[in-house]
């Protein structure tokens, strides 16, 4: 059975969301887990767009992230600036 996940886009990728009319936060029906990858390709999202995906509040690169039912995401594309990338955790993403 499958439970929603939340997903965030923010900078560039909340206008990719408004384009595709979607909602942001956007609500996905995943069953069990899947790879950073795998939600990427299931949000039709290059993996070029985004640099950090951010898993119950902790970051990871695209290709370490797993999500799993009833997350909270959020994806951020290249280029936050420097102060922020220390403030939300780039510099410690797993």
């Amino acid at each position: 059975m499958a439970s929603p996940v939340e997903i965030r886009a923010f900078m560039d990728l909340s206008s990719v969301f408004r384009s595709r009319d979607w909602p942001n936060p956007k609500v996905v029906d995943i069953a069990g887990q899947l790879s950073g990858e795998q939600l990427l390709e299931l949000l039709a999202l290059p993996a070029e767009m985004v640099e950090v995906i951010f898993v119950n509040g902790k970051a990871f690169t695209p290709d370490n992230a797993v999500v799993g039912e009833g997350d909270r995401v959020a994806l951020a594309p290249p280029g936050v600036p420097g102060p922020y990338r220390v403030l939300l955790g780039f510099k410690k993403m797993g």
